[in-house]
């Protein structure tokens, strides 16, 4: 009789194990969030701005400037050299996941251009990259949210 129990204490112990290996087993199932429509309204102002690679925050004041969206329509406030010159209607290509931004001046075509929207140190940044007339000039502005 001693030797049953000495063949079942090791037995009863695996069993066990088994059943809570079994039992702790189970599939969760994770959805993915829904990614949130990117909202871009409010004013902004550039903090950065480049001509071909080339730094125009020192040739240039860009302190006034700003650009401002509000409810599908965007306004140039202190204009300076930009991709549209009057104000008018804006829209992105996919509200989700946006890569273009469209401007459409008031009685005038849509224009496209590149678009980014990304966290930088914690801050939401605005960019845009474009080519106003001349196609070799490529302008790159990064905009900040106003306080």
């Amino acid at each position: 009789m001693t030797q049953f129990y000495k063949l079942s204490k090791p037995i009863v112990v695996l069993v066990v194990l088994a059943l809570f290996s079994w039992t702790s087993c189970k599939v969760e199932s994770i959805k993915p969030s829904a990614e949130a429509v990117k909202d871009i309204s409010g004013n902004w102002t550039v903090i950065a701005a480049t001509r071909n690679g080339t730094d125009l925050t020192t040739i240039v004041d860009f302190s006034q400037f700003k650009l401002s969206f509000n409810e599908g329509k965007y306004t140039l406030i202190n204009k300076l050299p930009f991709l549209v010159s009057q104000n008018g209607t804006y829209s992105l290509d996919d509200p989700q996941y946006p890569f273009q931004i469209n401007f459409t001046p008031t009685g005038n075509k849509a224009v496209s251009t590149a678009f980014t929207y990304p966290i930088v140190n914690g801050v939401r940044q605005l960019t845009l990259t474009f080519s106003p007339g001349c196609p070799n000039n490529t302008y790159v502005y990064t905009f900040q949210k106003a306080n």
